[in-house]
């Protein structure tokens, strides 16, 4: 029985991830499991900041999308109300259990928010996962704001209970991470089903699946009548010369740059896509043009009604749109806003002063080591002038490609080329990878950049760190004793800090028969934990401006004309500096000591 709700509305200005968070709170959801992932990452932890006072509501970090999927679905069948949250990558590790949770079905109400990545801001590719929602025959939502995010969140609870299915919201990167105002209210009370053995159901065995499939089919064409009414979705009549379709933050900008100059039909249930809308709204406007991010999902279905439509013939496949954008399309006036002085330096993305990643990619870059590179901080290893990775494909690939690279390149490559993964990457997906290299015996070296966090979307807890999504102490794998369990003879320990320690062990390594692994171990000199050592400096009468220092591409150290010498030398910005103490090893002329205090 679910409890009344009191409708006690009062507005903050939100995130839009936050608001999908505070929607997922006030529905009665009672458990969250995710892995980060920009930038879906605020999704999960806004959420968990509810559990302290609401103590019906689990928070996780879980190694994987996969993983969280199936915790979520677990407590959907337990008869709950559950939910997730992943980027939209994520959502290519997570698909296996959703295809066939689409035909299970749910108990409880399982919304998966996936955030999609135009622009590529902080992602490998510009993935559009409404093709995920076709494919898997699930609907899929999209909120155009906060108020939305907020609202949609909700709405995906009750859909996904009303017509027995997962539910997908799709945020993007402009939503997710924009603000605007949201109106709250109390949380509700849903209570927990009773759980009923139903094996024909939820046992997708051969037998059981092909009785569901109908039952899909079904589903999606009630789906698809009741995208003609919902209010999800909606048409707003202005001047019918022009008729635009669109959803999403391509609805933010279209409002924006017509106002009621056009007539706009709002998609928010983005799967299944309505007919009769679609046709009776065609058919009030003069032209028609659907305006959407990346793949063209809306206008082929827009085609396949036989409807004249322009879309992609006017618009790019790949990136954000803009206001802009949508003006020059249409030979509107563009607003000229402010612009940043072309004077300015680019600044490109670097790993931070300190960063225990910087001695090992100096090292392995000095040996000239073939580098095959993984999804963190560490990519960063790629940039000049480090130049260290060669390839880097998506979570846990380094390691299962080094395996296939050595099966090919054998002797030859053998002894030169490495796989590099994060310590949460490895929790991830590496540690298959890892298996695979015991089980199936080639000669590979793997490093596991163990910086005690995940770095890159911001300082999550990790199975390594000992430490749950609230900084409580948890259980903590031990990557040592993994590697050996699984088949790893030779696990070696370096600090990235000493350069020395880490030629050593790669050299021996490598020149070694059989796999191994090396565990970069020092903690993300940004946590709050690590206290930096006093910084160093470069005394300009020593240094012989032989640029070594700069090898390193640590932001800290910089060139610049000395006053009393000829030529330039290189200075250390002591704000910047951490005291890591590697450009120290790396001076041959003892030029570089740590500032003396006063």
């Amino acid at each position: 029985m679910r409890g009344e709700r009191i409708f006690l509305m009062k507005k903050q200005l939100m995130l839009g991830n936050e608001a999908v968070a505070r929607g997922i709170y006030e529905a009665g959801c009672r458990l969250v499991s995710s892995y980060p992932g920009t930038p879906s990452t605020e999704i999960t932890e806004y959420a968990a900041e509810y559990c302290g006072d609401c103590p019906d509501l689990y928070c996780e970090w879980a190694p994987n999308e996969k993983v969280a999927l199936e915790v979520a679905f677990g407590a959907s069948l337990a008869g709950a109300r559950a939910a997730c949250a992943m980027k939209h990558v994520g959502l290519n590790v997570a698909a296996d259990p959703l295809y066939t949770m689409s035909y299970t079905g749910v108990s409880g109400g399982l919304v998966l928010c996936v955030a999609d990545d135009p622009g590529m801001h902080s992602s490998q590719n510009e993935q559009d996962s409404r093709h995920h929602a076709i494919a898997a025959k699930v609907p899929m939502l999209e909120p155009s704001d906060s108020a939305e995010s907020r609202e949609m969140a909700m709405a995906a609870f009750e859909l996904s209970e009303q017509f027995d299915t997962p539910v997908l919201l799709r945020m993007c990167t402009r939503i997710a991470h924009s603000q605007s105002l949201v109106s709250v209210a109390d949380r509700q009370d849903v209570a927990v089903k009773p759980y009923e053995k139903n094996p024909q159901k939820y046992i997708m065995a051969p037998a059981n699946a092909i009785r569901r499939h109908p039952v899909v089919e079904a589903r999606t064409r009630a789906l698809t009548a009741f995208a003609e009414t919902t209010s999800l979705n909606r048409v707003e009549m202005g001047d019918t010369a022009l008729g635009i379709i669109c959803s999403g933050t391509c609805y933010r900008y279209v409002k924006e740059v017509f106002g009621d100059k056009a007539s706009v039909l709002k998609l928010g249930l983005v799967n299944p896509l309505p007919v009769d809308l679609i046709k009776d709204f065609a058919a009030k406007v003069e032209r028609l043009v659907v305006i959407e991010e990346l793949d063209p999902v809306i206008e082929t279905h827009c085609r396949a009604l036989g409807l004249t439509v322009d879309g992609k013939n006017l618009f790019p496949m790949e990136g954000e749109f803009s206001q802009n954008l949508i003006r020059r399309v249409f030979g509107l006036d563009v607003h000229e806003g402010i612009t940043a002085d072309e004077a300015i330096p680019v600044r490109p993305p670097v790993m931070c002063a300190g960063c225990p990643h910087r001695g090992l990619f100096y090292t392995l870059s000095k040996n000239k080591v073939t580098v095959i590179g993984d999804i963190g901080c560490y990519t960063l290893g790629m940039a000049q002038p480090l130049n260290a990775v060669d390839s880097v494909l998506c979570m846990g690939a380094s390691v299962s490609g080094v395996h296939g690279f050595n099966k090919i390149g054998g002797k030859e490559t053998e002894g030169r080329t490495v796989a590099v993964i994060g310590d949460s990457t490895f929790m991830h997906s590496g540690m298959t990878g890892l298996v695979n290299i015991s089980y199936n015996a080639s000669n590979s070296t793997v490093i596991i950049l163990d910086n005690s966090i995940t770095g890159m979307t911001g300082h999550q807890q990790n199975p390594t760190t000992g430490y749950n999504i609230h900084g409580d102490p948890a259980a903590k794998v031990d990557l040592e004793a993994f590697c050996h369990a699984v088949g790893i003879a030779r696990v070696t320990v370096v600090d990235p800090y000493d350069l020395d320690a880490c030629d050593k062990a790669i050299k021996a390594e490598l020149s070694a028969e059989g796999p191994g692994v090396i565990i970069s171990r020092r903690p993300c000199v940004l946590l709050k934990s690590v206290k930096p050592k006093p910084p160093v400096h470069v005394d300009a009468d020593t240094c012989r401006g032989c640029k070594k220092c700069m090898k390193l591409g640590c932001p800290a150290i910089h060139m610049e004309s000395a006053s009393n010498k000829a030529g330039t030398r290189a200075v250390i910005d002591t704000t910047l500096c951490v005291g890591c103490g590697v450009c120290e090893q790396l001076c041959a002329f003892d030029a570089i000591k740590e500032v003396q205090s006063v």
